[in-house]
């Protein structure tokens, strides 16, 4: 199959790769226009834009998918189909008409579960035991449209949201390619979603990632792992904002012991020897890595190092 390729970061990356290693054609690719990154914030492409132009693919950046150049451009290139993987943007219809064969999306969870923008920190955030990925032709309403293929994922104890979308981009990938060789050969047919069982996974945002103290040990710890890398875990203490990584030890009965000095009050902290609890609605948890402002990436034991234990609460 003739196809064009949307996508725009790294996890979009290893289902273009796929479909170029496939007997299928990518003539195209459709990304987000450049957009600022590093600590410069230098205007730079996306991960996938870098890929396509190591591969020789061209590259379209629009800055709205409803614009009439970009529209007759795709026209113009006349794909059977075009596959989706995280672009980031919703397809109009008259974008989606396109394609004989549609846009075939490869979204990170099992749906109806967590249909949106953040599905895998959506599912590590809420303990979910197994998540997986699914292809499914895309219609206006978002991530409703008839399934083609699913695969299952189990979500690992420690999992981070970037630890899980990894092995899914991966897998996913396959499933993809398997995808669009079932409806070139004319032997897989879209399936309706199941009409129960929908939850949503909108985007997390940075007030999102602030760390919730009064919540219970297991939650912060689920809160911590689904906010790794993006858009990051975080929490105050005095002025400054803290930058957080998973925590050392799983939260549990034994896992942080119990303060010889008494409990700990929510976000406060004790600093021992070679660890650093902090309170939680529950038990306490042991911090991980922090980065304070203007820092680098550390031990907590290192960072905690003279500080006011007394004053010591985070917020």
């Amino acid at each position: 199959m003739r196809l064009v390729f949307a996508g725009t970061p790294q996890a979009a990356v290893p289902a273009l790769d796929a479909l170029l290693a496939s007997r299928h054609e990518v003539v195209a690719v459709v990304t987000r226009p450049d957009a600022p990154a590093g600590r410069g914030l230098h205007l730079g492409p996306s991960p996938v834009a870098e890929r396509a132009g190591q591969a020789g693919l061209e590259v379209l950046k629009p800055a709205r998918v409803r614009d009439e150049g970009f529209l007759g451009r795709l026209r113009a290139i006349g794909p059977d189909a075009c596959a989706v993987t995280a672009y980031g943007a919703l397809l109009p219809q008259v974008a989606l008409d396109i394609p004989e064969h549609g846009w075939v999306n490869l979204h990170f969870s099992l749906l109806p579960a967590w249909r949106g923008a953040a599905p895998v920190q959506h599912a590590v955030w809420h303990g979910d035991d197994i998540t997986g990925a699914t292809t499914f032709q895309i219609v206006r309403e978002l991530d409703a449209g008839p399934v083609y293929g699913m695969l299952t994922e189990p979500i690992r104890p420690r999992d981070t949201a970037g630890d899980l979308l990894g092995r899914l981009a991966v897998a996913g990938a396959g499933l993809l390619v398997a995808t669009f060789d079932g409806i070139g050969s004319g032997q897989l047919e879209a399936r309706p979603q199941p009409a129960g069982g929908v939850s949503l996974a909108p985007k997390i945002t940075i007030e999102d990632a602030r760390v919730r103290w009064d919540h219970p040990a297991l939650a912060v710890d689920r809160q911590i792992r689904a906010c790794t890398p993006g858009p990051g875990a975080w929490t105050v203490l005095g002025d400054a904002r803290i930058k957080l990584w998973p925590l050392a030890t799983p939260p549990g009965p034994d896992a942080a012991g119990t303060p010889a000095d008494g409990p700990l009050a929510p976000g406060e902290l004790r600093v021992l020897r070679t660890a650093v609890l902090a309170g939680t609605a529950t038990s306490p948890v042991e911090l991980g890595d922090v980065q304070p402002p203007g820092k680098r990436r550390m031990k907590a034991a290192d960072w905690a190092r003279g500080l006011r234990q007394h004053a010591a609460v985070l917020a």
